[in-house]
């Protein structure tokens, strides 16, 4: 049996192991920009990879489509200049690296991508993240045994976890961030609140340290930010166990005007971006993340007049009047101070 090491020298590996991780974290920027974004079916024109016909159906029916799905799509992303993007619908981690190639030679951003395949065969559709800096590590979840057989939660067949870190002055900042998509429509929406359940469920061994947490993407919740029961999907997922008390995340959804608040073509607000207390709090004690302000970019999307059918119609439409997608984006800029 070996003899265990001093703890002089225990201490000192530690410390090395400690410094190695620092060293390994990516400076930070100067602001730290993270949006969601539901890109609409982002499948390429190759159906050789598609079984589902409705992933068959809504592909782009052509090379020359693609390309403008890819063209326009970068065109967005470019001029909000993401730190990260959460990214929705989209097929797989080929379309994802096609896009931060066109990000690359057209725009010349560097984006790297994040991408772990989910388990939706109906659709096929996935999530993905881009980002510029501060990824260390990613990761989808799973419910036990014992918490589906309690049928209070319901798996995310699209979702994925990334840990961020960066250091400034020596200091490490760090946020935990899930993308997720959730179940759709009425028909949905006792799947979406055990899903939500379920999110908030992981996000807790964070939230008890005081972490700094983010979950965004396509909720697809039927509420109004504003005013919404106990009972709904957006209160579960906050985790609010009463009307006064602010719940375990705060949706930065109340800060927008109520004008702007819509995030679909059909006037719903689907996509959020909910933070832990943590980082609406500016402690003058010490340097850390902070929430600076959240946008939605409506006008960067529509091109002319709104579609007026866009589902099924999409590619029918003329390139000049066709929109980007029928979600906007959603983005929240923070600073460490």
């Amino acid at each position: 049996m070996k003899k265990p090491l001093p703890l002089t020298i225990t201490l000192l590996v530690m410390l090395g192991i400690c410094q190695i991780r620092v060293l390994a974290a990516d400076p930070a920027p100067e602001r730290i920009v993270i949006g969601t974004w539901n890109l609409e079916w982002f499948f390429d024109h190759d159906q050789s990879d598609n079984k589902s016909p409705l992933a068959k159906k809504l592909s782009a029916p052509s090379k020359a489509d693609w390309n403008w799905r890819i063209r326009e799509t970068a065109k967005v992303i470019a001029a909000v200049n993401p730190t990260i993007m959460a990214l929705q619908e989209v097929e797989n981690e080929k379309v994802v690296l096609d896009l931060t190639e066109q990000l690359r030679i057209a725009h010349d951003l560097e984006y790297q991508v994040a991408f772990i395949e989910g388990r939706d065969t109906y659709t096929e559709q996935d999530v993905a993240l881009i980002y510029q800096s501060g990824l260390v590590h990613k990761q989808r979840l799973h419910q036990t045994d014992e918490m589906f057989n309690s049928k209070r939660y319901y798996n995310l067949s699209k979702h994925l976890f990334a840990t961020f870190r960066w250091t400034q002055d020596g200091k490490t900042h760090e946020i935990t961030l899930c993308n997720v998509h959730l179940r759709a429509g009425t028909r949905g929406e006792e799947p979406r609140l055990r899903q939500c359940r379920l999110i908030n469920y992981w996000i807790q061994p964070h939230l008890q340290k005081n972490a700094n947490v983010i979950v965004l993407g396509d909720i697809n919740t039927l509420c109004q930010c504003h005013d919404y029961t106990l009972r709904q999907d957006l209160a579960v997922l906050c985790g609010k166990k009463t009307d006064d008390q602010p719940g375990d995340l705060i949706d930065l959804h109340t800060r927008l005007k109520p004008s702007e608040r819509s995030t679909h073509l059909g006037g719903k607000q689907f996509d959020h971006i909910l933070v832990s207390p943590e980082l609406l709090l500016d402690s003058p004690q010490r340097p850390d993340l902070a929430f600076q302000n959240i946008v939605r970019r409506k006008d960067l999307v529509l091109r002319g007049e709104q579609d007026k059918d866009h589902y099924n119609i999409f590619y029918e439409i003329q390139e000049s009047e066709r929109d980007v997608s029928d979600h906007y984006p959603v983005v929240a800029t923070f600073e460490i101070k």
